[in-house]
């Protein structure tokens, strides 16, 4: 072997993929042209993404969690529910398979929350979320959370609610112990607490009323003092000492004692003071619409709530004070015309063809807002009222009303 030789087999040999590569060495002589580049209509795969994973439960729907026994559930049978399980769905078509809104019609300011999926809390499916199975809630469930939905937004209507000037609620009905007086109470307190505040309560029947009994507290001064005072009264502090603070935040002003008949001169008066100092003003009436001081009232105020019982004499009389409103023209007119009537229920038994009479009477007089409370133990009491001691069904029934009251005073004051 010669040196050559030698050196020629110590040469180190290049690694494989080296030697591969140096086929692919361009040569001015053999030059290769750039590829060309081709396109593919070939659909890319999606992304599996880690999506939180799903357990399909026989058996189990809307048992209380208490009695569900885990033995039955059979996680190999199929989906129950189809649709009821909730994955992270971030597709075209949005959260929840809902469209996204066009940006165009939706206000920024809603546009920019987004709302949570709703997830089962309560029963079978609610033991289950808390396993990690989102499910969506049942048919039970979604009533509830539909109610309450309904309840946010009426309360949106009346706080956010606003006028240029103070605004004025009658409710009246000729016929006496229909309620009035409790409707008067429960109606302003249910506006007074979901606006804090600035809802007054006042008494305007020609004679001393049953207000300052309904209402919470033993105020030393009420409507006869005020109206003695009514020309002196220069701040809210000053006023505040003829009502009766309440616990839902508004302020009553009913009679204390003995007290001269009102007249019309002193229900505008004692009006345009509580205006001064209240955003809302809920006059409790009496049973004489041909007295100057309703008369009055009907002149402060801008919507008309009449409260009746499912019985003849009650609805009668109601459609009695719609013909004389309606007859006397102006806005008067314009207050039958909007008029709310509240159909309450004191326990009472009420015959079905009387109620069918009563539901006959309100159509013919083309009343549109009608809204029912349902019979309250608390209401039926006849003492002292509180919100806080409503059912739920009524305090909903009540915050309905309200609602609607608001939009009609904002279609009524211009």
């Amino acid at each position: 072997m010669t040196s050559h030789d030698l050196i020629e087999n110590q040469t180190p040999q290049a690694f494989a993929g080296a030697q591969r590569a140096s086929k692919y060495i361009e040569t001015a002589a053999d030059p290769t042209e750039a590829p060309t580049l081709r396109t593919t209509t070939e659909e890319i795969p999606s992304i599996e993404t880690d999506a939180e994973p799903t357990t399909s439960v026989a058996g189990v729907d809307h048992a209380d969690v208490n009695t569900i026994d885990v033995d039955t559930i059979d996680a190999s049978a199929g989906d129950p529910v189809g649709n009821d399980i909730i994955t992270d769905d971030f597709s075209a078509a949005g959260r929840g398979g809902e469209p996204y809104p066009e940006v165009d019609n939706v206000d920024l300011g809603t546009l920019s929350i987004t709302e949570a999926p709703r997830v089962a809390r309560r029963g079978a499916r609610g033991m289950l979320a808390k396993l990690g199975v989102k499910m969506r809630p049942g048919a039970a469930e979604l009533a509830v959370i539909d109610i309450a939905d309904r309840q946010h937004r009426n309360e949106d209507v009346v706080r956010q609610a606003t006028w240029t000037r103070a605004v004025s609620i009658l409710v009246a009905n000729p016929k006496g112990g229909v309620g009035k007086t409790p409707t008067a109470v429960l109606l302003g307190g249910i506006l007074a607490a979901i606006r804090g505040g600035s809802v007054c309560i006042v008494e305007v029947s020609d004679d001393p009323g049953a207000l300052t009994f309904r209402t919470e507290g033993s105020p030393t001064r009420g409507l006869g003092e005020l109206v003695r005072d009514a020309a002196t009264i220069s701040s809210a502090g000053q006023l505040a000492g003829y009502t009766a603070p309440q616990s839902s935040f508004a302020a009553a002003i009913g009679s204390v004692g003995p007290r001269l008949r009102l007249e019309a001169e002193q229900v505008t008066a004692i009006a345009n003071v509580i205006d001064d100092y209240f955003s809302i003003r809920v006059m409790d009436s009496g049973n004489q619409p041909s007295s100057t001081a309703f008369r009055a009232a009907v002149e402060t105020t801008d919507v008309l709530v009449i409260p009746i019982f499912d019985a003849g004499d009650a609805a009668l009389e109601a459609a009695g004070l719609l013909d004389v409103l309606r007859a006397a023209g102006g806005k008067s007119a314009e207050l039958a015309d909007t008029a709310m009537v509240l159909r309450l229920h004191d326990g009472r038994p009420e015959n079905p063809q009387v109620v069918k009479r009563v539901d006959n009477i309100l159509s013919s007089y083309r009343i549109d807002h009608v809204h029912t409370i349902p019979y309250d133990p608390h209401i039926a009491e006849r003492g002292q009222l509180s919100l806080g001691k409503l059912g739920p069904d009524t305090h909903f029934a009540i915050t309905a009303a309200a609602a609607d009251v608001v939009a009609t005073l904002q279609t009524n004051v211009r």
